[in-house]
């Protein structure tokens, strides 16, 4: 390994650990049918940069950088290289209360008690990291049961067992600190061997890394934390193509499925066909089917015109 590259590694670890979040993660959804939310946008890196570094800061996930931005190197993108910021949301089709944690996008929605006030639904939105293939995190309706501060980690015996034949075994107990993968805190589910926590890997965060358990960024679990209480109905869905209708505009989103789920999903648009109708309702649409091809099989995740519904026509 280069000295150039070593040097930027490591940088990249340590700007990890204290990056500052830029990103306003929070949206208004004024109208009940409203379901794209934030912006696509784009910077200039620096010579520091590494996308890991630009996702953290514009709440991005690690896997949502690199499949908006193919062909740019992850580590040393290079000084002036354009990267896209791929910051424009479809909204899941589910009821908008609680936590949603979809899977494969890699993305927690929280939508908090709708406003009295405006009466307004407002979402806010993280990226996360998800279980690993073989720790796979289950799609289930749950609900947040323990809010812990400074969280002690009980490893499962299955972990233990595994880090202990990696050469590395752990304590039953890992107190709060350093090296404790929870954080500083963590929201427990009802499906009590599943958590919601911080990282101290931050790194992580929009990769598939963990036990089952969701990771989120050290500010983003912090803030998630505080706005959320105990007994918020938590949805673990599976959507890796998402339809929004804005305006008269139909818009797909598409992201990777995961790899145990290639049966359900490969070479079969069932899914995407079944979010359009949730979309459209009884409107009468125009859709472009080829461009429908072309997003699911780039899968990079930004939303992308399909087509648009008939003003007025049923």
């Amino acid at each position: 390994m280069g000295r150039r590259l070593r040097h930027t590694l490591a940088a990249w670890l340590v700007s990890l650990a204290v990056a500052p979040c830029l990103f306003a993660a929070a949206y208004t959804l004024e109208r009940p049918e409203d379901a794209l939310i934030g912006a696509l946008g784009t910077i200039q890196a620096v010579y520091e940069d590494t996308l890991p570094d630009v996702a953290r800061t514009n709440g991005l996930g690690h896997e949502e950088i690199k499949l908006a931005n193919p062909g740019v190197d992850t580590w040393l993108p290079g000084a002036g290289q354009e990267v896209v910021l791929p910051k424009l949301f479809v909204v899941p089709q589910v009821p908008r209360t609680g936590i949603v944690l979809n899977i494969p996008e890699m993305r927690l929605y929280y939508f908090p008690p709708v406003s009295t006030e405006t009466g307004a639904q407002e979402v806010v939105t993280h990226p996360i990291g998800i279980g690993r293939v073989g720790w796979s995190t289950p799609y289930i309706n749950t609900r947040i049961i323990q809010k812990t501060v400074k969280p002690y980690w009980h490893p499962t015996e299955s972990i233990l067992k595994e880090y202990a034949e990696m050469g590395e075994p752990l304590s039953r107990r890992v107190p709060p600190g350093p090296d404790n993968p929870l954080g500083d805190y963590a929201m427990r589910l009802g499906q009590p061997e599943y958590i919601i926590h911080g990282t101290n890997k931050p790194y992580g965060v929009g990769m598939r890394v963990s036990h089952g358990c969701i990771r989120l960024y050290p500010e983003d679990i912090e803030s998630l934390f505080r706005q959320v209480t105990l007994q918020t109905p938590v949805n673990i869905i599976n959507q890796p193509y998402k339809v929004a209708r804005h305006g008269t505009q139909l818009y797909l989103e598409a992201h990777p499925y995961l790899e145990e789920d290639a049966e359900q999903f490969q070479d079969n648009l069932t899914a995407v066909v079944e979010q359009l109708i949730v979309a459209v309702g009884a409107l009468n649409y125009e859709l472009d089917r080829q461009a429908v091809e072309q997003i699911v099989t780039r899968s990079d995740g930004i939303p992308t015109r399909i087509g648009r519904v008939q003003e007025g026509g049923l």
